[in-house]
């Protein structure tokens, strides 16, 4: 889980530590005073049930909320105050919500259907009422919490704090540091090899129309950390996105027929015909040449060889919850599993499909499988344009 909070004007937020609780005098009297009805979850059944209600309220669209209480930050005065905190939690809250260790000391209380406002209410009751406000408390709402740290624009690091629950079930260290391996020597490589074709490319690019040769953008990176995106410009300088906005709100609502280049039987979403591309950047975009300079972006660890497709924050702005675990929990990547499975013949509810099956199944043998195909479509190209 992350730990990283930000002070608000509602509630005190504060660092979450560690103390060394388990199996101390005072945590065997907070498991006695939970006895009795076992109520509050141990941290690992909670955080299944976090992740149980996330995925329902992906379903229904209703809003999650969490709320955090710091039992062991109140100027050391725990003890019988926390016991009696926490019976009065038992007491106070209603038989749908959800109460569990989320660290030593720390309780997690989870609020279903509750946004917001009524997480604020929940938490004054609690602390308000009962007069418990020494005890410092936060809170979260999926998914409204987690698409505003992701838009954000004033250049802070997204913080998804309490409903960041996908770490304890990500692979062991071992292969993510193996897959950081490959990457790094993947890219060096490909730098290496493909230098005399990047030379050409420049210099096509700057011979066909005016503006610089490699085209930046911000894109939204794992946990929504934003990146400077590097591609060859396959366009004219400065052109309007309105174009590409349109298409990306039509592509993600669904309204295939408005964007469909092909016919129902083979569909094609993407447009064929961009007046904004310049010649060599048709060419380019064919032959996928133009994504080639973002092996400097996996140099520097903002993303992978193999991986979900970074997006624009105006796409986001258009997703639903489930399409967030995309960019939530793996490195955007140069290729992956939709690239080689159908690409613009896929519809965008189909792409995240694809791009959950890789994050849940991620294998260091699949990612060699992609690459192999990607190499295949390059030489074979059937679907870029």
């Amino acid at each position: 889980m992350s730990t990283k909070m930000k002070h608000t004007e509602q509630l005190e937020l504060i660092p979450l530590k560690k103390t060394p609780m388990s199996g101390t005098r005072e945590a065997r009297e907070f498991d006695d005073v939970l006895a009795p009805n076992g109520s509050i979850l141990p941290k690992n059944n909670f955080i299944h049930c976090v992740r149980n209600e996330k995925l329902r309220a992906d379903r229904s669209k209703a809003p999650l909320s969490m709320a955090l209480f710091f039992l062991r930050e109140n100027g050391g005065n725990g003890g019988k105050a926390a016991q009696e905190f926490l019976r009065d939690l038992n007491r106070s809250t209603r038989g749908t919500d959800i109460k569990g260790w989320v660290e030593d000391g720390v309780i997690g209380v989870l609020l279903p259907y509750t946004n917001n406002l009524g997480a604020h209410a929940y938490v004054e009751k609690i602390r308000g009422g009962n007069g418990y406000a020494t005890f410092p408390v936060i809170t979260g709402t999926y998914p409204d919490h987690i698409f505003q740290q992701l838009l954000n624009e004033d250049g802070s690091e997204p913080d998804f704090f309490p409903l960041d629950v996908d770490e304890g079930s990500k692979p062991p260290r071992l292969q993510p540091a193996l897959k950081r391996a490959i990457d790094v020597v993947g890219s060096l490589c490909g730098l290496i090899l493909l230098s005399p074709i990047f030379g050409i490319i420049a210099l096509a690019v700057k011979i066909d129309s005016p503006g610089p040769v490699i085209f930046k953008q911000t894109r939204l990176g794992v946990k929504g950390e934003r990146f400077e995106f590097y591609k060859f410009r396959s366009m004219h300088w400065n052109t309007d996105d309105r174009v590409h906005r349109e298409y990306i709100a039509n592509l993600i609502d669904g309204h295939l027929d408005e964007i469909n280049q092909g016919d129902k039987k083979s569909p094609f979403f993407k447009m064929k015909a961009d007046s904004r591309v310049t010649p060599v950047g048709k060419i380019l975009r064919k032959l996928s040449l133009d994504e080639l300079p973002q092996f400097f972006n996996v140099l520097k660890g903002e993303m992978s060889l193999v991986g979900p497709r970074p997006p624009l924050a105006y796409e986001v702005e258009k997703y639903e919850p489930w399409h967030l675990r995309r960019i939530l929990e793996v490195k955007p990547g140069i290729t992956g599993l939709w690239q080689v499975s159908g690409r613009s013949t896929t519809t965008f509810n189909e792409m995240v499909r694809l791009d959950l099956r890789y994050v849940e199944n991620w294998s260091l043998w699949q990612d060699l499988m992609i690459l192999l195909k990607t190499i295949r479509e390059i030489i074979y190209p059937r679907t870029a344009a």
